[in-house]
């Protein structure tokens, strides 16, 4: 038998399983073999790993015997439900729901910014929200040069962030509107195509969304800075795979635009798209498909009597880097 890991992926059949498998492909992680678990309407739907058709299994309380590494993405109550009986079966769990991600004994992990918390896992490991995985990847290496104190993020959101069926969604009503028909929002809140609207997750008592709290609290714990302060407006975009962030940053050092080009140039995960006199900056549609966060439009924040405010504007693959990949490569770490 070849060396390498059994591997299981709960919720398998979702959009985000999807790419998974084929992180894990593309990236030839050492998968001994591939264990595909979903809810009981998906068991025997075969897909497809490296050649070879795999059927999907019930994600049950005793689905994790000799697994080595577990992968869910099957949202915050099963894992809350099922992680428990993969840890208890010996599998590391690194997850992909809200469900441990504020947990002080669980690793909130990116692993361009603080890989070394993979170490201190206790059976599980968690991928933090996407927003805030794209978000951080572009900020952490200005962070560490020049101190970051405050943050302000308007996001644009796809609909792949609310799973497949949204994007399923979108597409549809877009062809309904083009041909005249009417449309009805039935996965999302509203309409979302030819629309867009500043809600994601719920409303909390201070008017914030939980997706907008989550950059808060979880920018904090990656990057080990709990006195950051962040101001956030989610808005869902009618795009279908990518997130992008229109940011805001202030510093305790001075910072040149230049200086933030020359750090972001040699920051893992990071691609610069810079040169406006060419129109390049970055776009949701250049960024799907993409590993890295597409970084650019970085100018001085003109509101500012010094040089300690920048603002940029981001693009990364909900996905991919903003789930998929990066639960691929904590496991990689692992």
């Amino acid at each position: 038998m070849s060396k390498g890991y059994t591997v299981a992926i709960a919720g398998a059949t979702g959009a985000v399983g999807a790419d998974m498998m084929e992180t894990l492909e593309k990236r030839n992680f050492p998968v001994r073999n591939l264990r595909l678990l979903a809810s009981e309407r998906s068991v025997g739907k075969k897909l497809r790993f490296k050649g070879e058709e795999i059927a999907v299994e019930e994600l049950r309380q005793d689905s994790f015997k000799g697994i080595d590494i577990a992968i869910f993405s099957a949202g915050a109550s099963r894992s809350k439900e099922f992680a428990k009986f993969a840890v208890k079966s010996g599998a590391v769990v690194i997850d992909n729901s809200s469900a441990f991600r504020m947990d002080d004994d669980v690793p909130l992990v990116v692993p361009e910014v603080n890989p070394e918390d993979v170490k201190r896992h206790k059976g599980i490991i968690a991928n933090p929200n996407c927003s805030t995985i794209i978000m951080v990847v572009a900020v952490f290496p200005l962070h560490r040069a020049k101190n970051l104190r405050r943050l302000v993020a308007a996001t644009y959101q796809a609909a792949s962030g609310a799973g497949a069926k949204a994007m399923t969604e979108l597409e549809e009503q877009s062809r309904k509107i083009l041909r005249g028909e009417c449309v009805r929002a039935e996965v999302l809140p509203q309409r979302i195509a030819f629309n867009l609207f500043p809600h994601i997750d719920v409303f909390t008592e201070n008017g914030y969304t939980k997706e907008e709290m989550k950059m808060l609290y979880e920018s904090r714990k990656i990057m080990h800075h709990p006195a950051l302060k962040v101001s956030c407006t989610c808005v869902r975009v009618p795009v279908l795979r990518a997130h992008s962030e229109a940011l805001n940053l202030e510093f305790a050092d001075e910072i040149t635009p230049a200086e933030a080009r020359e750090i972001l140039s040699r920051a893992p995960g990071v691609q610069l798209r810079d040169d406006t006199a060419n129109k390049i900056y970055p776009m949701p549609i250049e960024a799907s498909g993409m590993y890295d966060v597409l970084v650019g439009r970085i100018r001085q924040d003109i509101s500012r009597d010094d040089r300690r405010g920048l603002d940029m504007f981001i693009s990364g693959d909900q996905l991919l880097k903003g789930a998929a990949l990066n639960a691929v490569q904590i496991a990689e770490i692992l």
